[in-house]
């Protein structure tokens, strides 16, 4: 197999794809940066591509400003102004030799000379994130695209896959004392597989690096050892990969979870070999990784013998991204310590989102996307089930503190939607079983199909609520909505029902029919939501 490096500098060479204009194209770590106020966003393959090549790129940024950013004044120059590309080409031309991913001294987020007992290797599919290893009917990907992939290729799913590789048996490196039999036992997923990412999006790229660009303050202060990869040794050396703690945003945002070699032949990367990288488990980290929300863990509070253990709060597939809402928004009472300390904590980056607000730094009228990226895994997490790609747009004001009125009204708008779903649910399973049925299975069934018919219009309402809403109107507005949309589907289950259901049923000691059902809805809708009439008044 061949070692050519030629033109396989990632600063130079365009591997990046992101979309400008409606178009997607490849561009070098270099013109991204140039061209990020023209840039959309980054359009990885997956999702959990686009967050760990985000974080790369949010690495770069914080490495090239160095110790010049201290501040919410040196963000308030770069916000109007775009980012200082200067400061990053000169910290790239430093750098650059270190981001070459067939350099046969120090390869791009691998270990040169990485080699099994029996200096074996496979093939690329281990990369892959979408491609099972044991199961090639659920894929986009075929024939050659299977066996090879060019540069561009190559180093999106290596950055991926130090990201979010699944866990189980790796190849075990020669040079590793922790391989027995020649094989790797497992240490768990990549670490951002553990996170629930919460990504900050702004209408561009450049927008969106800065949003996510908190003041080193919130993270501890700057620290000079925090460094992202390409400024640290490679992992060749039993010392290099031992456990350690990591040093800061940057460390975590390029966390080397796995040893790795690329092969290529010609123009192609052909074959891999992936060893156990850095192990790092997630616990307490909340005080220097920005992007996720936490949650406060009493079985590890047990196991670890700890008072306070916080976890990242991992998305749930099954439920909508805005049914969380209030992880993120700001909280009713001060924040507490000690065995009291709070249950969850949002994201670092929420918080300094909040910070640049009451220093007047960011118009209360500027509206952000918030994306959900995440990964469920399987199976001792040695498969990939679901991957979570859900956004909310909001004004900012919504998560700031001082309007606690907004963000109490997104959340009490969720809140009441839960309880609307809940109560048309127990409709749907009181008809069942007035019809003959067992009732479980289309309480289930009716819930999604409420929470479905809700979901782009909570995205709506939600997107247009903002400092200048007139929060008592335009919340009573929502749960009219709810209320309507439940009522015409409540309506129609009833008509659904059949004949039988109109007919009295002893159902846990008392009588159950479609009347019933329907009096037992009202009641519990005008409970939650309020009567009809006093809603279309206050909206």
């Amino acid at each position: 197999m061949g070692t050519e490096n030629e033109g396989l500098n990632l600063v130079r060479y365009p591997w990046i794809p992101c979309l400008i204009d409606g178009s997607t194209e490849e561009l070098s770590i270099l013109d991204v940066f140039r061209r990020a106020n023209e840039i959309q966003e980054v359009v990885g393959e997956l999702p959990t591509q686009t967050f760990a090549i985000v974080r790369l790129l949010e690495a770069i940024l914080y490495r090239a400003l160095d110790e010049d950013y201290e501040s919410v004044q040196d963000w308030e120059r770069m916000w109007p102004d775009g980012l200082p590309v200067e400061d990053i080409e000169r910290y790239l031309a430093q750098w650059e030799h270190h981001f070459e991913l067939f350099d046969p001294v120090q390869p791009f987020f691998q270990v040169a000379g990485l080699a099994t007992a029996k200096g074996e290797s496979k093939g690329v599919e281990q990369l892959i994130m979408d491609l099972p290893a044991n199961n090639r009917h659920f894929t986009t990907r075929g024939g050659l695209a299977t066996e090879r992939l060019n540069p561009a290729e190559a180093a999106r799913w290596l950055i991926t896959l130090q990201a979010y590789d699944l866990s189980g048996i790796k190849s075990g490196a020669l040079d590793d004392p922790r391989t027995k039999g020649g094989k790797g036992y497992p240490i768990g997923t990549g670490y951002s597989g553990h996170l629930g990412g919460i990504l900050l999006e702004g209408s561009t790229l450049a927008e969106t690096l800065l949003l996510n660009l908190v003041a080193p303050d919130m993270t501890g202060g700057f620290n000079a050892e925090d460094l992202p990869a390409w400024e640290r040794p490679q992992l060749d050396k039993p010392e290099s990969y031992a456990d350690r703690v990591p040093t800061g945003p940057n460390d975590l945002y390029t966390w080397q979870s796995r040893r790795v070699r690329l092969w290529r032949e010609g123009e192609w990367i052909t074959g891999s070999l992936v060893a156990n990288g850095l192990v790092l488990t997630p616990q307490n980290l909340h005080r220097i990784e920005p992007m996720t929300a936490w949650r406060r863990s009493k079985p590890q509070e047990a196991k670890l013998k700890r008072e306070l253990v916080y976890m990242p709060k991992e998305h749930d597939p099954t439920r909508a991204f805005w049914r969380g809402l209030a992880a993120l928004t700001p909280r009713l009472q001060p924040v507490r310590a000690g065995k009291d300390a709070d249950p969850n904590q949002p994201p670092i980056t929420i918080d300094w989102l909040r910070r640049l607000q009451d220093e007047r730094v960011l118009p209360a009228s500027t509206r952000i996307g918030l994306r959900a990226i995440g990964v469920q895994y399987g199976s001792q997490s040695s498969v990939v089930t679901e991957i979570v790609d859900d956004r909310l747009n909001v004004a900012v004001e919504v998560l700031r503190e001082q309007s606690r009125p907004l963000a109490a009204a997104a959340e009490d708008a969720v809140a009441r939607v839960e309880e609307s779903v809940f109560a048309f649910g127990i409709l749907a399973k009181h008809l069942d079983i007035a019809a003959g049925g067992e009732g479980d299975g289309a309480e289930q069934r009716a819930r999604e199909l409420a929470f479905h018919g809700l979901d782009s219009q909570y995205r709506a309402w939600l997107s247009k609520l903002g400092p200048e809403s007139d929060v008592s109107a335009v919340y009573a507005a929502w749960k009219r909505l709810v209320r309507e949309f439940l009522t015409a589907e409540a309506d129609s289950l009833v008509q659904q029902s059949g004949p039988q259901a109109w007919q009295p049923r002893e159902y846990r000691g008392a009588p159950m029919n479609a009347t019933i059902a329907q009096a037992k809805f009202a009641s519990m809708l005008n409970k939650s939501l309020g009567r009809l009439e006093d809603l279309e008044e206050a909206s």
